[in-house]
Parts: C-alpha cells; structure tokens; sequence
C-alpha cells in the first residue's frame, strides 16, 4: 500500500471518530440530564461540556511541542493516545447521571484527542515528496471521514433517503451508540497507526521553549496595527462560532429532522470542500479585507436565520449551507494571511499562536457564555420543540448581533493591503491546488 493511501486512511480514521459524536452531543446531554432543566443548569452542562474540547486545546501544543518533538515518534505517540482515548470514550459511554463526571471524562478524551490533530499533520509532512501538492489531498480526506460520521451516526444520506449501517439501532446520535462507536474506531486506529510510516521527532537534543510551543514569540506581529485588529476579531468572531458547534445539533434535531441530523450537518463540510476550491478564485476578486469580512458577516447571516425561521427546515439546512464560506472565507483566508505577514522564522509560532486565540481561547470564551446566555437570560428549555420554539429568537439573536459587531469592528479598523496572498491566489488556481479543508 502506497504512503499517500495509508495517510489517507489516516485522516480518514482521525475525523471520523471526533465527527462521530461532536455534532450530536448536544442532544444526547439533553436526553440523558433533562431533569437538569428544572434547575436552569442543561444549557451551562451542554456549554461546560464542549469546553472541554477547548481547553484541551489550550493544552495540546504543550503536549506535541514537547514529546512529539523531542521524545518519541509520532505515530507511535498517536497510536498511544488514541488507544487511551478509546478506553475514555467507552467510559464515557457508561456516564448518564453526573454532568461533572461527564466533563471531566470528556475533558480525558479531549486532552488525548487534539494532540493528534498536529500530530496527523506533522507526518503527513514529514512523509510527502510535496507539501503544497500532497497535503491538501491528502487533509480532504479528514473532512470525508467526519461526513461519513455523521451519515453512520444518523443512519440517513443527508437527511435524503435511510443509510442503515447501524441495524438494530434507532436514533444512535441520541444515545450512548455513538461514543461506543467513536471508541471502537479510536481502537482500531490506535492499532493502526503504528503502522504509520516512520516520523522521528525532529527536535530531539534541542532546547525547550515554552514562548515558542505556544506561539508568544509571535506577538511580535501586534506591532502591525492591522494585523492586531485581525488577531482581536479573530478571537471575538469565535465566541458566536462556539454557538453553532456546541448548539445546533440539538436544535435542529428537535425543530426539523429528527434521527436524520447528523446527516443534514454533514452538508456542511460537503458545503466546506465546494468554497474551499472557491477560496482562490474569490481571494483574486475580492481581496483579503473583503474575504474576511464576508466570512464574518455570514455567521450573523446564519443565527439570523435559525432566530427568526426556526421551524422552516429549508432556511435550517441554508443555515447549515453557509458552514463552507463561514470558514472557509474567514479562517483559510486568515492563515494565509498570517503566513504573508509573520516573517519566516516566526510562521509556524504564528499559525499557533491564532490558534490559541480562535478554537482556543475564542470558542472557549464562548462555550460558557452560550451556556449563560441559555439559563440566565433566555430561559431556554432545549429538551422539547416547544422550548427552542419558544426561544429561537432570543437565543440566536445575541451570537448573530455579536458577529455583525465584530465584522463592523473589522471594516472601520482593518486596512492592510496584502497583495502577496492575492499573487499567490493566482498561482494556486493556476496549478490546481486548494488549501486542506477542516470541519
């Protein structure tokens, strides 16, 4: 079997298992901590509880820039963590009346699981003839597996007609199915990885620098007023990101398509791969600023959507759509502008340290405050129609006004001009080539 198919699979096995309950989650906390609703606490639990995958984020550099770099192997280090990750999710499986127990055996998985997401990258790295021609063909199929996680999850062909993979098993995105699944292939992948081509680390014998792992040599770049008003708004849009992530799952299971939505939300990583082979074409025309912008401006576009159509499937599904440009638009086009800005010895500090910021310190800033803003403000009751019916408005409105906010705050403030990504946009459709896509 060729290196390019046993990476392949790779990133095929990582996205599936993280895809295979992520999206529906949130629904099944519902269902197994209803009763926590009384006491206006299930929305901080449905909050806290996907926080646990950012502050697991705020530790992986640490992890990678350290062992990984310096110890052992990277596909042996992968392997070992996703064979502890898989004892943790059938633990996690087994959970269904501790919220705390809950978050702390998620939090386990979680400080296992996004070490590997670097580390997936780094061999793919080490192990291509060309980075710029390999990877993205490569990463694409990470996004395949996390839509074929949601299809098997909800045993639908985007929501079209029945997939049944699963037979026996009815509504498995709503009960402890999917985290039995997700461990299973986390197993099977653990084992698979030490068949990984060879990843020696890299940094071995060389000294440790904690400013670097995490990025903060990087700051550097603040200096660039342009570039600190994009690190700030890059923050701020990731707090209403954390919205759509941790919520919509749940939300648009109860308001239109049932056992069906994880194979509806795959349509947004199917929408993701169409505008990322749209990224060059658009950077050309448009320009950075305006790239950014228009990604920003789409989330608000989304909530508005959820708020004020709630029971309108084809407006859900539109919302679901946007997913691609959201993205897309705003964190490809991002980091290929940290890459044109951050001098080379600093590019990779860089790229962490917006990280950091975005599905770090952003989305966990967000988590909690989606959780706040349900219990203490909306009233929101997730655990029936009525509820969300009742409180769509309120509840999506907030994250949709923050976003228009932040992308306000971007067009009045934001004036570099980059003409080195546009260049390189060109080059990029000239060759073919589209940037990895990322769920």
């Amino acid at each position: 079997m060729s290196i390019s198919i046993r990476l392949k699979i790779m990133m095929f096995l990582q996205f599936f298992v993280w895809g295979v309950f992520f999206v529906t989650m949130g629904g099944y906390l519902t269902n197994i901590f209803a009763s926590y609703e009384e006491e206006g606490k299930l929305n901080q639990i449905i909050g806290s509880t996907y926080a646990t995958q950012t502050w697991a984020a705020l530790l992986a550099p640490l992890i990678v820039g350290f062992v990984a770099d310096r110890l052992m192997n990277k596909e042996q280090i992968n392997g070992i963590l996703h064979l502890i990750g898989a004892g943790v999710l059938y633990w996690v499986s087994t959970i269904t009346d501790s919220p705390s127990q809950f978050f702390f055996a998620m939090l386990a998985f979680f400080i296992c699981y996004m070490p590997t997401l670097a580390l997936v990258n780094t061999i793919t790295f080490q192990n291509v003839e060309s980075t710029e021609r390999d990877f993205p063909r490569i990463r694409l199929w990470g996004t395949i597996g996390w839509i074929v996680a949601g299809l098997v999850v909800s045993q639908s062909f985007f929501g079209i007609f029945p997939f049944k993979v699963l037979p026996g098993v009815a509504d498995a995105g709503g009960t402890a199915v999917q985290f039995q699944i997700a461990a299973l292939v986390s197993f099977i992948y653990g084992i698979y990885s030490f068949t990984l081509p060879k990843s020696p680390p890299e940094g071995k014998g060389k000294p440790v620098s904690i400013i670097k792992i995490l990025g903060f040599d990087a700051i550097s770049l603040f200096k660039n007023p342009s570039y600190a008003v994009f690190a700030l708004c890059s923050f701020l849009i990731c707090i209403p990101l954390a919205f759509y992530y941790a919520r919509t799952g749940d939300f648009v299971k109860l308001m239109a398509f049932g056992d069906d939505t994880g194979g509806v939300m795959a349509l947004g990583q199917v929408s993701e791969i169409f505008f990322m082979a749209l990224v060059p074409f658009f950077l050309v025309r448009l320009g950075v600023k305006k790239m950014l912008l228009v990604g920003m401006l789409a989330w608000a576009v989304r909530y508005v959507l959820f708020g004020m159509f709630p029971s309108s499937s084809a407006m859900l599904v539109l919302g679901i759509a946007l997913h691609g440009i959201c993205y897309d638009f705003f964190f490809v086009t991002g980091q290929l502008y940290t890459d044109r800005v951050a001098p080379p010895e600093t590019r990779t500090s860089a790229q962490a340290l917006v990280g950091l910021l975005t599905y770090g310190a952003g989305m966990l800033v967000g988590n909690y405050v989606l959780g706040y803003w349900g219990d203490s403000v909306v009233k929101l009751d997730p655990t029936s129609q009525e509820g969300w019916q009742a409180g769509a408005l309120q509840f999506w409105l907030m994250p949709a006004i923050f976003a228009a906010a932040v992308a306000a705050l971007f067009f009045f403030t934001f004036w570099d001009k980059t003409k080195a990504i546009e260049e390189d946009a060109v080059d990029s459709m000239d060759a073919g080539d589209a940037a990895p896509a990322v769920p």
